[in-house]
């Protein structure tokens, strides 16, 4: 059953995203108004040493009032490639620059209200290359064993989603 979208219009935009309102015809012919936010793709990365520790950031959201561990991420600039930004980020971040970075998966974190995107990439090896410059991002930059991840997803330790699935993944990958 496809819902369709007739036409969608903005009532909201700045920078970071666009709410919209939008004519959707429900297979049954209904029409039905939906709001949805339009975001810009967001580039992930991390790096896993040989010692299978991956590098974690420590950070309070305060839209939800939690903590937790995740990866660097951030919006893909205009122009610019996704793997960049990922690179960016994670030197702006954690002030280690990653290795040839390796597309991991993308994911739709929210789609039944957004558009966004989220591309994860990781490295084999990174270069440490100063205090983050943006170090207010996060509490601490850790190196965590990768075979911790589980429980501390289990636990809730990575309460974002798209985070979780990247780290499991990971280890899914490393340590079998």
């Amino acid at each position: 059953m496809r819902w369709k979208n007739l036409r969608e219009r903005t009532v909201y935009e700045n920078r970071w995203f666009r709410v919209n309102l939008a004519d959707v015809r429900l297979p049954d012919g209904r029409h039905l108004d939906h709001y949805l936010i339009r975001l810009r793709p967001v580039a992930v990365a991390t790096v896993v040493n040989e010692a299978n520790e991956v590098l974690l950031l420590w950070r309070h959201r305060f839209i939800t009032d939690a903590w937790g561990w995740e990866l660097a991420a951030g919006v893909v600039e205009d122009g610019e490639d996704i793997a960049d930004a990922a690179a960016r980020e994670m030197e702006e971040e954690t002030g280690w620059r990653p290795g040839p970075l390796r597309h991991l998966l993308s994911v739709e974190p929210s789609n039944g209200l957004t558009d966004a995107r989220h591309h994860i990439y990781w490295a084999e090896e990174a270069s440490y290359v100063g205090h983050p410059e943006d170090d207010f991002e996060s509490d601490r930059r850790e190196w965590v064993p990768l075979k911790l991840v589980p429980d501390m997803v289990a636990r809730g330790e990575v309460p974002a989603a798209n985070m979780a699935a990247a780290l499991l993944l990971l280890h899914h990958i490393r340590l079998g």
